[in-house]
């Protein structure tokens, strides 16, 4: 069996995609996802349109896999770690051996946030923990920040964030070399700087932080907190072995009209493509590749009618 399309990563980008692909009707649509995106991460994403008070990835990620299943999506739970194209479609095995065909695919395999396992972290994150700056920079205005990170990626971002609030330290966890520049360049603007072990971050039952814990005993109050350790796994192996074009940072390059990559019949959505990391963006990719999936389908339809007519005789 052929799918007509196969959605892979059920995240924001790949849930708002399967919603729009199955309200045409027309469509078999399949999201394969393995259930550990970045989304599934964020207690809280706080600038969605409709949620003032927050909504977390979790509850966002179920709400979409209802309302796509309402109008006749699938979803099954697996790896997609191969990707060929062959004669008419395409062909992907998962992660125990799984084979399945499509015609079309949207890749929204997305980005992983790269942070070591620090205890107490994850349970923080998005709700007073953040990664984005222009997702959340509102949220640490004027308030005593630490921001956890590695190198230059964190003194970069301190940088950022110094714009939000002069209340800011920067944790050099991995304790990676400075240049001298950048360690005159924090000081010069104020930025408290440490290189040292995290040994845990404290918080509250609610998602607030209350402080970072050192190795060397130091314990360091914070209402706000953000990771910045750099090296963020960008998952477009599928794309490089379909052929499609990366750009240099090894997101997927794409049309932005329509989110189309080089190869025939391969689109992207979401973070793993070249844009603005934001769930919002996300969602917009996914509804514009799932109109332009839907386009492309009806006119391979009316090709595979038309062939049938003219083998048959009618």
């Amino acid at each position: 069996m052929i799918y007509d399309a196969i959605i892979v990563g059920g995240g924001i980008a790949g849930l708002q995609a399967a919603i729009q692909l199955g309200r045409y009707s027309a469509h078999r649509v399949l999201v394969v996802d393995a259930g550990k995106g970045r989304s599934s991460l964020c207690r809280s994403y706080h600038n969605i349109l409709g949620w003032p008070d927050g909504v977390s990835g979790e509850a966002l990620r179920a709400s979409g896999r209802q309302q796509a299943e309402r109008v006749g999506v699938e979803f099954l739970v697996d790896e997609v770690l191969k990707a060929e194209k062959q004669e008419n479609h395409f062909q992907l095995r998962g992660i125990q051996g799984q084979t399945y065909r499509t015609k079309t695919i949207l890749l929204a395999t997305g980005v992983s946030d790269r942070f070591p396992d620090l205890p107490g972290l994850t349970s923080l994150l998005g709700c007073s923990v953040y990664v984005c700056p222009d997702c959340d920079g509102y949220e640490i205005q004027d308030r005593q920040t630490v921001l956890m990170g590695a190198g230059e990626a964190g003194a970069n971002m301190a940088f950022i964030l110094r714009e939000r609030t002069k209340h800011l330290t920067y944790i050099n966890h991995e304790k990676t070399a400075l240049s001298p520049e950048l360690l005159n360049r924090l000081n010069a603007e104020g930025i408290t700087y440490i290189e040292e072990t995290i040994s845990r971050v404290n918080g509250q039952e609610d998602g607030m932080i209350t402080g970072v814990a050192l190795e060397n005993g130091t314990f360091l109050p914070a209402e706000r907190g953000f990771i910045a350790f750099g090296g963020n796994p960008v998952h477009s192996e599928l794309a490089a072995e379909l052929g499609v074009e990366l750009h240099k940072n090894k997101h997927i390059e794409a049309n932005k009209r329509s989110m189309t990559t080089n190869v025939e019949n391969v689109w992207v959505a979401g973070d793993v493509a070249v844009h603005a990391e934001q769930a919002t963006v996300a969602m917009g990719e996914g509804a514009l590749a799932a109109i332009w999936m839907n386009k492309a389908l009806k006119k391979l339809k009316r090709e595979e009618h038309n062939y049938s007519e003219s083998t048959t005789g009618i």
